[in-house]
């Protein structure tokens, strides 16, 4: 069974447990406009909340996957740069703090939900796009893809993660080049450093192959799934000590036998496992 949903920056479709979301602007580079900023978290909550889905694909249209931070959002609204003089200028200031941690929490949404995105690049990952693909699980490029931190070629600081979690992912002298220089990182230079895991020759080869390796990802325990993603991101940030305190801890309540049960007991019937979903997110008090 399938569902489909659309949003002024979005296609959505839920396929056999597998989300795929599309960047739907193609005409406008998948540029990220206001609606951006707050439909992609709700999607991506809203996926997580219904407790079916168990992997996420990220994908886009078009000639580039996403040309970043439209320039519109810098000159209106909360989000201004120079904004009218009615206000007092430390308000200001604290308000436009509070715009920036809004934007980082769009892309922060892929690392707290319960299930692995993946992200399939074609063209251009430029600017606020690498923000965003440095969020998820695992990326991965067609043959033409390429990167670029391009906030330092417009006389900014890139701001919504891209310094933050780029550095975890490949070498940090390769993040400090992309970086300091601007420069362009190519699909094969992208998979030779580790920030994509593989490359398709084509777009069309590439949304199949991410998609058919979500599918894998499906097939799995989702129980098993969250508990993992929860450590290898706990890990990221924390000691090796700590690491392995936390998984002691997790385990201790979310280990339990069903599903090992049913892998045992499907392997011994020549079938597939079926595990039963994880329960939806509980509503607001």
């Amino acid at each position: 069974m399938s569902s489909s949903v659309s949003s002024s920056c979005f296609d959505v479709e839920v396929t056999e447990k597998v989300a795929h979301i599309r960047l739907n602007r193609p005409d406008d580079l998948n540029s990220m406009v206001r609606e951006f900023w707050t439909e992609l978290p709700e999607i991506v909550r809203g996926l997580d909340a219904q407790g079916d889905v168990r992997a996420i694909v990220v994908s886009s249209t078009g000639r580039h996957f996403c040309a970043g931070m439209d320039l519109g959002v810098f000159t209106s609204g909360d989000t201004a740069i120079t904004p009218g003089d009615s206000h007092e200028m430390g308000r200001v200031r604290a308000r436009l703090r509070q715009t920036a941690l809004m934007l980082q929490e769009s892309f922060t949404a892929f690392e707290r939900v319960r299930m692995p995105v993946l992200v399939a690049i074609q063209g251009g990952c430029i600017g606020g796009a690498v923000d965003m693909v440095t969020a998820a699980d695992m990326r991965y490029a067609s043959a033409d893809a390429f990167f670029v931190i391009q906030e330092i070629n417009i006389g900014m600081t890139a701001d919504v993660g891209t310094l933050q979690r780029l550095p975890k992912i490949i070498p940090d002298g390769i993040a400090r080049e992309m970086a300091y220089t601007g420069r362009r990182l190519s699909a094969q230079r992208a998979l030779e450093v580790g920030l994509i895991n593989e490359i398709f020759p084509t777009h069309e080869e590439l949304v199949a192959g991410v998609l058919a390796i979500a599918s894998e990802i499906a097939s799995k325990s989702p129980l098993a799934i969250w508990g993992t993603k929860e450590m290898l991101l706990y890990s990221r940030d924390h000691s090796v000590t700590d690491g392995l305190n936390h998984i002691a801890t997790w385990q201790t309540g979310m280990f339990q036998p069903s599903d090992m049960v049913e892998t045992f007991a499907a392997k011994a019937e020549g079938r597939e496992p079926v595990f039963p979903d994880l329960l939806p997110e509980p509503d607001s008090f």
